[in-house]
């Protein structure tokens, strides 16, 4: 990459300045790096380097500085200038070729990397209780944690997809409830959702279990009848009415979200049930691992885990009074498991409600004996929905818009795009009219246009024309085995020559701009991926998006001289590839046509 190359060059040049004693009281090395920046002026250049962090310890005017450091840099191809306290680069045409005959190579595989080096990573996220329709929240969650798992694998991580399923405790005991209740409304029963004030304290109050009431009597009428007829009080079912409501509501429900997902385009390696964790003794063993380690004591007839030892601000029960398990106990045994399992890094994605769960989760992982950095927590915050420019209030009364509405009303491609374009750790405005508009305001319609655009214009080269004035048939501009030579058999980086030979200076800073920005995916992914950042690949694809039509619009790429064409046609070819690769890494369609 040429931001590696200069901070590379520039290290040299500084070692080299320090062994000429030219910089002043500065003997060696600064501790602090020397940061390779884009220009904000491309007339000074591409790439940047402030030298001015080193004046004080040169006791030196910046510029002079850069000036000494600038005298010892050896870089082929490549122009140097200094500006006040700034050494600046300027991108040779070779190096540039050599960038677009590396993505023409490469191809669907450009941008892929190594950083990762096989380390065996475990990726949850979603993991809602099976009790209802995904909400939105839940789809920012899929779309962030899906792109970051394509992102990792593209980085060289062996990466599992998870979804853990809170199929156990008191919410599964609401859903039950909940679900009879509707249940016994269906069969003419005089039974309502009780509720005080506007809470519906331990029951589903959703309109959906009308749905999943009607599903079960579809078959199971005449067990719902001789149930009622042995426990006819509405709102104390009885042990086997929970168990029958729970296991139909649970199961319906998860492979409502299972469809969804897949749908949605987020496919888990793999679906972990908490009511297992109970089932296999594993939540009874990780208690016993811990006890064995003095990690858990009893107090006030609970018992309790010394998470305070480890950096928590309190210790925590994890056995209640009453014997039963609090929620952080499974989720301790669930955390010990995957470590079982072999995985060396843990990732979660979370709501931002979760922030102080952090801190005991570490605790736990470090008191059974693992690093506790091996756990990596992304707090994502809310999603407002946008409808007609006003917020949509959300929440989990009779009627919410769901997860399922939202990717119907405006398709997956935009839910995705949407959901991913802002950092996870900033709250998303979304809005619905916009996502749907076929306008350059909507980010996922302009980058698509752009991909669509691409191969419009490389459809067009290779395909007959008509003279409207003599209406004759006129051949393709290239043939389609011409087109095929140079962006499957190796891209010649003396074709690559003619990009640069129009004199006009904004088609030559048109093309320069979109040349640097395709060498940037590579860097763009390596950052993303170690940062955890999938934000930042949709940023990158919109403003490739953009450099690609400023390109188009000042550049003629069809019926100019040959050479000079296929060179453009090669450029335009390696700037669809990488919008594809983007959008792919995304789990965004890249369409043909628009």
């Amino acid at each position: 990459m040429i931001k590696d190359i200069i901070s590379q060059k520039i290290e040299e040049a500084l070692i080299n300045a320090l062994k000429a004693e030219k910089l002043g009281d500065l003997k060696e090395l600064p501790q602090e790096k020397l940061c390779v920046e884009k220009t904000k002026n491309p007339e000074f250049g591409d790439f940047a380097v402030n030298v001015s962090p080193l004046a004080r310890h040169a006791k030196m005017p910046p510029v002079k500085i850069a000036e000494e450091i600038s005298a010892f840099i050896d870089m082929e191809d490549t122009e140097t200038s200094v500006i006040s306290g700034f050494i600046n680069f300027k991108t040779g045409k070779s190096r540039l070729n050599s960038t677009l005959k590396k993505v023409i190579e490469n191809k669907e595989n450009y941008g892929k990397n190594n950083i990762g080096q096989g380390e065996k990573t475990i990726l949850e996220y979603v993991s809602a209780n099976p009790t209802g329709p995904l909400h939105i929240g839940h789809g920012r969650w899929a779309a962030m944690g899906s792109s970051l798992a394509n992102i990792l694998k593209f980085s060289g991580y062996e990466i599992a997809q998870e979804f853990y399923i809170n199929d156990a405790g008191n919410q599964i005991n609401n859903l039950a409830r909940s679900l009879w209740i509707r249940v016994l409304q269906k069969l003419g029963k005089d039974a309502q959702i009780p509720f005080i004030g506007d809470e519906a304290k331990n029951y589903y109050p959703g309109e959906y279990l009308l749905e999943l009431a009607d599903d079960y009597l579809a078959k199971n009428t005449e067990k719902a009848v001789e149930l009622f007829a042995k426990n006819p009080d509405p709102y104390n079912p009885s042990e086997e009415i929970l168990n029958e409501m729970s296991k139909f509501g649970k199961a319906v429900l998860l492979e409502q979200q299972k469809s969804l997902l897949n749908r949605l385009r987020v496919n888990f390696d793999g679906y972990f049930s908490e009511t297992s964790l109970h089932e296999s003794g594993e939540v009874r063993s990780c208690i016993d691992d811990l006890k064995k380690s003095g990690e858990i004591y009893e107090s006030e007839g609970a018992i309790w885990f010394r998470s305070s030892k480890y950096g928590d601000d309190q210790d925590r029960v994890i056995t209640k009074t009453d014997g039963s398990y609090t929620y952080l106990t499974a989720d301790i045994a669930y955390h010990y498991d995957k470590l079982k399992r072999g995985y060396k890094k843990l990732i979660n994605i979370w709501g931002a409600d979760h922030h102080g769960y952090v801190a005991r989760m570490k605790a736990a992982i470090e008191a059974l004996g693992y690093d506790k950095e091996c756990l990596e927590v992304l707090l994502g915050q809310l999603v407002n929905l946008i409808i007609s420019g006003e917020q949509v209030r959300m929440g989990k009364r009779k009627k919410m818009i769901t997860l399922e509405e939202l990717v119907d009303d405006v398709g997956v491609d935009a839910t995705r795009f949407w959901m991913i374009m802002r950092s996870i750790d900033t709250t998303l405005d979304f809005d619905v009219d916009l996502a749907k508009s076929s306008s350059d305001e909507n980010p996922v319609y302009y980058v698509q246009y752009a991909h669509a655009r691409a191969c419009s214009i490389l459809r067009n080269a290779v395909s007959e024309r008509f003279d409207q004035e003599n209406k004759t048939v006129l051949p393709p501009f290239i043939t389609q085995e011409e087109l095929n030579k140079i962006i499957n058999d190796g891209f010649d980086e003396n074709t690559a020559l003619f990009l640069w030979e129009d004199k006009d200076e904004k088609a030559a800073l048109a093309t320069r701009s979109l040349i640097l920005k395709l060498e940037s995916f590579e860097e763009t992914v390596q950052v993303c991926a170690k940062a955890r950042a999938p934000y930042m690949i949709a940023r990158y694809v919109q403003e490739l998006a953009g450099d690609f039509h400023h390109f188009y619009t000042f550049t003629r790429v069809l019926n100019v001289e040959e050479n000079i064409m296929k060179a453009r046609l090669a450029l335009v070819f390696a700037t669809k590839q990488v919008l594809f690769n983007g959008l792919s890494l995304l789990g965004v369609s890249s369409p043909e046509s628009m």
